[in-house]
């Protein structure tokens, strides 16, 4: 699974032999099932996380039981609690595997460390990080002022392929909707084509 998050670093940046070797020594891979939870809310979050395979969610519950789902993972993209790592505090957040998955782990003092050593993988997790706070608050922002149908059609067109991978109910909470709101967008979408 390493050779996963190696090709990934490959094609973003360029670092020694030596330097891959160093995270891969740090770094831990751990197969989640279906349904199993990466983290639960009110744990600490002390990792960071790559999806190598598989599909995840970060989601809250409300006192109500009612789940909101803050975004999905696939693979090549990172995930995990920065607020909880950050400030050390406990999560308010799940991460589930909607799909059996593969992520590799990165305690945080080891991130450290490779930022120390290794500058360019810095930098990388730094414009990654800008581009999620901008996409966050397009979000944000698309939550105002959009419809639902508006924002089931920009959902579609900038993830495409995660539309069948991830269940109705599960997709309705990370649009603010619900999913009767949802089923009937699809279906009046769906006698347009």
């Amino acid at each position: 699974m390493f050779e996963i998050f190696r090709k990934y670093l490959k094609d973003k940046i360029s670092i020694s032999e030596s330097d891959y070797e160093f995270i891969q020594s740090v770094s831990i891979i751990k197969r989640l099932r279906k349904h199993q939870l990466l983290l639960n809310a009110d744990d600490k979050w002390s990792s960071h996380a790559f999806v190598c395979e598989g599909l995840l969610r970060k989601f809250s519950v409300d006192e109500k039981g009612g789940e909101h789902t803050v975004y999905f993972a696939i693979e090549n993209w990172w995930t995990g609690d920065r607020e909880s790592l950050m400030n050390n505090t406990p999560s308010k957040y799940y991460i589930e595997a909607i799909e059996d998955s593969v992520v590799l782990l990165i305690h945080d003092v080891n991130f450290q460390e490779i930022f120390a050593r290794i500058p360019q993988f810095k930098d990388m997790v730094n414009t990654i990080l800008q581009r999620s706070l901008n996409a966050a608050h397009e979000r944000i922002n698309a939550t105002f002022i959009s419809t639902a149908e508006e924002k089931y059609k920009r959902f579609l067109s900038s993830s495409p392929n995660l539309a069948n991978r991830v269940p109705l109910h599960m997709l309705a909470s990370y649009l603010g909707i619900t999913p009767e709101t949802l089923s009937r967008i699809r279906k009046q979408l769906a006698k347009i084509k």
